[in-house]
Formats: C-alpha cells, structure tokens, sequence
C-alpha cells in the first residue's frame, strides 16, 4: 500500500487539474458478496474495509474533501437483518478507524440524520465528530441516514422557522440550510459497481459536478481505479452552462 501510495503522489504532478471535492457512491457490495457466494452482509464488511484505502489514496492525492454514501433514507427498507448488520459495521468501523483518522488529520462529519440511529451508535457518532473536529486536514463527510430530498425538505422547514422572506431566500441563503452547508460543492461524483444515477445523494450539490461510474464494485475500488477516475475528470471540459470553461474568454 505505502508503494502505491507513494506512485499516487508522484501521478498528482501528471493528472491536473485535481478535484477539490470528491463524492463517491460506494455500490457493489452485495454483488460482491453474491458473485462470491456470501453473505450480503460479508459485502459490505470488505466495503467498509476499503474505506481506510481510499481515504488514503484520495488524501495522498491531497483531495481536501471526500464525501462517502454509506447509507440512504432508503436502506431501512432493506430486510431488518441486514439493516442490524450495517449498523453493527459501522459501530465497528468507528471504534476501529476514529482514532487513526485523528492521528493523520482528518476531520469528520456526518451529513444525515442521527436521531434514527440507535443511541448507543448516536454517541459513538458524536465523539468522532468531536475528536476530529479540529484537525486540519482532509474533511471526510459520511453520509448515513442521508437522503437529498430529505435534505432539501429538512432545509425549506428550517426556513420557514427562521421566518427568512420569500424574497431573501437566494441559492446562496438556502444552501447554508444544508448538511454541507461550509463544504464546496462536488467537482467529481463516483458511482462504483457499474449503475449510472445518483440515487437521492446531494442531488442539489451536484448540479455542476462530473460523473464517472466504474463497473468495478467497491469492495474491489483501489489505487488504479482512482487514477483512472481522477484523469477522466482532469480530461473534462467544465462549462458550468456557459459556452467555454471557466476563466476563458469567449467567442462570437
């Protein structure tokens, strides 16, 4: 891994421009599982077991944000089975990776809802929120409970408490009502395991952004995966609805 990561460096002086913000739907779990003949639930195991190994690759690639979809507003539709299962791996994941978050920096945040979570899992949550809260470096945001029209509706309903009139009411006011509220938007959208929508994720926040789907499952999502992603974006011309990209001048 430190090979590779050392090869993701060297790859930023060649891939430009870099992404500031990187969102990614993390799809494939369960196919992977299956393909495999194991459980779901073994899936999205090995799916939060890659988490620490892009995290990594993203940061060495010096990505300041990094936006995971761990769990929709949907997935507690899922059997109640598997539903336990996931939160189980994510308590696990939080005891197992906070503290080396920390000690490399990182920040994280939850965009969501965690009053649905169980208690004991809404403490685990706070205090990683609350270790890392001051540190300076990558932001990763996991989203869990995380719906984009949950979102937007949560956002309207704190509006209208605040009494703000209709006539103050600009993209700018109404996205400070939102989880990412002091986050950039996406430049870059992944979808791994070959589908190609966005699923109810930051659906208001990626308006602009880049999308790139993979055929290659998370569990299976590396360093060459990365790479590949992270060129097809720098090849991109972003026009953001204009007629030339950014900064340059234009014609006729």
């Amino acid at each position: 891994m430190v090979a590779g990561l050392r090869a993701a460096v060297s790859s930023v002086k060649k891939i430009f421009p870099l992404p500031k913000h990187v969102a990614i739907i993390m799809d494939g779990n369960g196919r992977w599982a299956e393909k495999r003949g194991l459980p779901r639930l073994i899936g999205h195991r090995a799916g939060t077991d890659n988490v620490r190994r892009v995290v990594e690759c993203f940061d060495a690639y010096q990505v300041k944000y990094l936006t995971l979809y761990a769990f929709s507003t949907e997935n507690w539709r899922r059997p109640g089975e598997e539903v336990d299962g996931l939160l189980r791996i994510l308590a696990e994941m939080i005891d197992r990776e906070t503290r080396e978050l920390h000690r490399r920096g990182a920040k994280l945040r939850h965009l969501g809802r965690i009053d649905g979570l169980p208690p004991l899992l809404q403490d685990k949550v706070q205090e990683a929120l609350e270790m890392t809260k001051n540190n300076p470096g990558m932001v990763l945001n996991i989203a869990f409970d995380y719906g984009g029209r949950a979102e937007i509706l949560e956002a309207v309903r704190r509006i209208i408490q605040d009494g703000i009139p209709s006539e103050e009411i600009t993209e700018s006011v109404f996205s400070s009502y939102l989880y990412t509220a002091d986050v950039p938007e996406p430049d870059l959208v992944i979808r791994t395991g070959g589908e190609i929508r966005l699923s109810n994720f930051l659906i208001w926040q990626t308006a602009y952004s880049e999308f790139y789907s993979t055929s290659t499952l998370w569990p299976d999502f590396g360093e060459k995966e990365i790479e590949e992603a992270l060129v097809a974006y720098s090849q991109r011309e972003r026009r953001f609805g204009g007629l030339k990209a950014e900064g340059e001048a234009r014609e006729g």
